[in-house]
């Protein structure tokens, strides 16, 4: 078992990795296509699809790998994680989300402080948010359940479909929001829009919670 002050830096650290990935490939994906929002989705797509198969790889073993606050909930809710670690996690994750975005527009020659302007709003957008994080917890429940092994390619192949058959392209993630409001770019998020999507995810969540909990659960035999 990793010390406490290791695993929150590898949460912090994981969830910097990420979002510069995922605003840094947005920025750079919308650079090249031309105009072409498609094929800057993809590129986008891909890039953080590919990054979180490595991310989970490398940090699970660590922290996890949760980068992700409703993540962390179900964890604790499941009593997989101690309560005093599932309050700070969500801290150094929305950090480290924050940073990860400021390195992104570093690499960008773009201003490192920014508020978005990209509106994601309405309610389908919002229940997109909801079907995009049941599916992402019940992609993690089910592999950590059947094939723990597997749980690296699977969310990032499951990142990946979402980003494409949601409205919203699959945040699914609080820290992410957060920090994504904070970058006027292809992967933005109006700060007024967050809230909703926030919400959204976390019941998300806790109904993967719920189902998954009697799912997965194991029947008492005589």
């Amino acid at each position: 078992m990793s010390s406490l002050s290791r695993r929150l830096v590898a949460e912090a650290l994981g969830t910097a990795l990420l979002l510069a990935v995922v605003v840094g490939s947005g920025i750079m994906g919308e650079r090249l296509a031309g105009g072409n929002v498609a094929v800057a989705l993809l590129g986008n797509t891909l890039a953080t699809g590919a990054a979180l198969v490595v991310l989970i790889g490398i940090f699970g073993p660590i922290s996890g790998a949760h980068f992700n606050p409703a993540v962390t909930l179900v964890a604790a809710l499941r009593r997989d994680l101690p309560w005093r670690l599932a309050l700070t996690y969500p801290v150094v994750q929305v950090v480290g989300a924050v940073l990860g975005v400021w390195v992104a527009h570093a690499m960008f020659n773009e201003p490192i402080l920014q508020v978005s302007t990209k509106l994601r709003a309405g309610g389908s957008q919002a229940f997109a948010e909801v079907v995009a994080t049941f599916g992402l917890l019940a992609t993690i429940l089910g592999t950590a359940r059947f094939r723990p092994e597997a749980t690296p390619m699977a969310v990032g192949l499951y990142i990946t479909a979402a980003y494409w058959f949601t409205a919203s392209t699959s945040f699914a993630n609080p820290a992410v929001t957060v920090a994504r409001s904070l970058s006027n770019t292809f992967a933005g998020i109006a700060p007024s829009c967050a809230p909703a999507f926030i919400l959204a995810q976390l019941v998300g969540a806790l109904l993967a919670a719920g189902v998954f909990g009697w799912l997965l659960k194991t029947d008492k035999t005589s």
